[in-house]
């Protein structure tokens, strides 16, 4: 998803789309965007619910609030 969110900010950037494919372009984009912003958000929540143990080992805490 990040590869094709940059392959579309390139070809906008470069200015060689005509604008109705400039538009379809951008769209797609702030969708691709937002998939990534949602699997961001995921990845942390999940980071945040894991807890080091005393003896170093980690474990995820599905049970607590994030």
């Amino acid at each position: 998803s990040l590869k094709r969110l940059e392959e579309i900010v390139e070809t906008l950037e470069r200015g060689d789309a005509s604008l109705d494919d400039a538009v379809i372009l951008y769209e797609e984009g702030v969708q691709i965007s937002k998939q990534c912003a949602e699997k961001l958000k995921a990845a942390e929540l999940k980071i945040k619910k894991l807890s080091k143990e005393i003896d170093g080992q980690f474990t995820l805490n599905e049970s607590d609030e994030a």
